[in-house]
């Protein structure tokens, strides 16, 4: 029986994982593919707009009071054109670095997925500088989302200015001692002031739409990228983090002090740590992403099963080792994507058991 097969019973399988090499947890998923590498296929979409005004009507002086304001107010809307030129092109550079990230992240993450599928040496040295690498990336795609925000702050301040001048080019018609030229000016003034006012709203729905964008994407790579690490750790393929099958509200855990579950029910899997670093994330991945498919809403029970056969001392070392098994296979059931909410954590001695045993329970 090889190492697998002794890991666990079960009869399902699936796919997830999630991990870090040392402490360098990424956060949230692994593989939303099957060996494709992205490079131009990029997943990351964001808006397409460009916002460039198209200018101000040049006026000439009319000597009047009126004049003059409008003089003020046709430079007061330069300026606002000025910002909002100046935000279009931080915006469209912000994209293209976030497109450009994007792009890379995935090349390395077809390429990681490409070398596990076939499989490979646990822990394989290459394949963890490329998840190093793959992390920086999507580093960059936070960091373009930081930036969109005080982008988004900016042009905050220049729908304010926008609005300001929607309400003081109709106050100036009102002036007296105007001529006729002054009012044509204001009118064409106000046209212009519409149409870039409409261009800023449209600048800040597409900027807001490209942050919460982004901000979903960082999140589901996270926890793709933290899955891919529990993949290259153990040499082989898993599956996409277990955050993307798992929503709902799952049933409430069993009262602290409630009778366990062993012997009562069949459990999903069983674990059996009867030597030394068992091999059981594939399967346990496989087993709960199947649990998941089926019923989105699950919650997971962990149980340490100890001998309790021998003496008091001999018993309380195996409840001990056994609860810090149950802990590792929880640890790795959140690394794998699995909110901890949905996971309780109990033990229990069996006096038929031989080797300290992790059961995996679906409620």
């Amino acid at each position: 029986m090889n190492g697998l097969s002794r890991v666990l019973s079960l009869g399902m399988l699936l796919a997830l994982g999630a991990c870090s090499f040392g402490q360098e947890a990424v956060g949230p998923s692994l593989f939303g593919d099957s060996g494709r590498s992205y490079g131009s296929d990029n997943p990351l979409a964001l808006g397409t707009g460009t916002f460039v005004p198209r200018g101000v009507t040049p006026g000439r002086s009319t000597g009047t009071a009126v004049g003059d304001r409008v003089d003020e107010l046709r430079d007061q809307l330069e300026d606002l054109q000025d910002q909002i030129i100046a935000e279009n092109n931080e915006l469209q550079t912000l994209r293209a670095q976030a497109r450009n990230s994007a792009a890379a992240y995935h090349e390395l993450k077809g390429r990681m997925n490409t070398k596990l599928t076939v499989g490979t040496t646990p822990g394989n040295p290459e394949l963890v500088e490329q998840w190093r690498a793959a992390q920086s990336e999507l580093s960059q795609v936070d960091a373009s989302i930081n930036e969109m925000n005080q982008l988004a702050g900016e042009v905050d301040s220049s729908a304010t200015l926008g609005a300001y001048l929607l309400q003081a080019i109709p106050a100036t018609f009102r002036i007296s001692g105007a001529v006729d030229e002054d009012h044509r000016q204001l009118e064409i003034l106000e046209d212009e002031t519409n149409q870039t006012v409409v261009l800023v709203d449209r600048l800040e729905s597409e900027l807001t739409e490209d942050i919460a964008r982004q901000s979903a994407y960082l999140s589901t790579e996270r926890a793709n990228l933290t899955a891919t690490s529990v993949a290259i750790r153990n040499g082989e393929y898993v599956g996409v983090s277990l955050a993307n099958r798992a929503y709902g509200t799952p049933a409430p855990p069993p009262p602290q002090g409630a009778a366990p579950f062993v012997g009562r029910a069949r459990p999903l899997v069983v674990i059996r740590f009867d030597q030394p670093n068992v091999n059981y994330e594939p399967a346990l991945f496989s087993a709960v992403s199947a649990a998941l498919e089926r019923k989105p809403n699950a919650g997971f029970d962990l149980v340490a099963v100890a001998p309790g056969s021998g003496s008091q001392g001999s018993v309380n070392l195996a409840t001990q080792t056994a609860r810090q098994n149950a802990e590792r296979v929880l640890r790795s059931l959140t690394d794998m994507g699995l909110p901890a909410d949905r996971v309780s954590l109990s033990s229990v001695t069996n006096p038929p058991a031989t080797v300290g045993e992790v059961h995996v329970y679906v409620r």
